[in-house]
C-alpha cells in the first residue's frame, strides 16, 4: 500500500494550536468522506511544537491531483480548508499557494 508523508506548520501560538487540535477531534463528516472516497485508507497527523506531519496510506490508484480537483468542487471541504488556514502556515520551502508539502523518504525497514 503506498504511503506518503507531508509537512505543514501551525502558527506558533499555543491558543491557536489548541483550537486546531480541538477541530481535529470533530472533523466534519464531509471532509472524512472526501478523504475516504479519494483512496486514502489511513490518515494520521502528528505534531511537535508547531510542526505537523501527515502520514497517508492510500490505494495504488490514489492521485494527489485528482484529490485536489475533487476537493476544489466540494464547498464543505473548501470551507474546512479555509477554516484550517486560520491556524496553519506554509513551511519555509513551500511553493506559493502550497499548504502540505510532500516529504522525501530517506529510510525505511
Amino acid at each position: 500500500m503506498p504511503q506518503y508523508a507531508l509537512a505543514l506548520d501551525l502558527k506558533n501560538d499555543p491558543h491557536l494550536i489548541a483550537q486546531y487540535e480541538a477541530h481535529h477531534q470533530a472533523v466534519w463528516p464531509e471532509v472524512i468522506e472526501s478523504i475516504k472516497s479519494s483512496g486514502i485508507v489511513r490518515c494520521d497527523i502528528y505534531r511537535i511544537e508547531n510542526r505537523l506531519t501527515m502520514i497517508l496510506e492510500t490505494t495504488p490508484d490514489f492521485d494527489f491531483e485528482t484529490k485536489a480537483m475533487t476537493d476544489a468542487q466540494n464547498p464543505k471541504v473548501q470551507a474546512w480548508e479555509k477554516l484550517m488556514w486560520e491556524y496553519q502556515q506554509a513551511i519555509p520551502t513551500a511553493q506559493p499557494g502550497q499548504k502540505w508539502v510532500l516529504m522525501k523518504r530517506i529510510f525505511s525497514i
